[in-house]
């Protein structure tokens, strides 16, 4: 079973963010790189990059296939994962301590339309 965090927020692309101030950190989720497997590249936006909610903003190769990444939030990108440069099996290591950007978040209440730990957990075993 995928490992989920009750304090986090989720896409149905199966993203992740935490909202600290007005700084969302983005990941993807354990069920996500599980079904992934071995992770090979990362590709991020650059600092200072806006993203938009629903919208790409890179991509995850692994073995056995590449994924899209989609935002959850809208916003400037004010850092990314520089260690997933040249270690990107650290997402495999933990999904959720391996977060790829920090976006200072434009409009905070795009996370209401975003999953809670319970409603991603169904579309999980779906």
């Amino acid at each position: 079973m995928s490992k989920i965090l009750d304090d986090l927020r989720y896409a149905d692309s199966h993203e992740w963010v935490k909202l600290e101030g007005d700084i969302a950190t983005v990941g993807i989720t354990d069920y996500a790189q599980h079904a992934l497997g071995s992770i090979v590249y990362v590709d991020m936006p650059e600092v200072g990059d806006e993203v938009t909610a629903g919208e790409e903003f890179g991509a995850v190769e692994s073995v056995k296939a590449a994924s899209d990444l989609i935002s959850p939030v809208s916003g400037e990108v004010v850092e990314i994962n520089e260690a997933l440069e040249d270690s990107p099996e650290l997402v495999n290591e933990d999904a959720f301590a391996n977060w790829i950007m920090k976006v200072k978040v434009s409009d905070a209440s795009e996370l209401d339309s975003l999953l809670d730990a319970a409603a991603y957990a169904k579309i999980c075993e779906e």
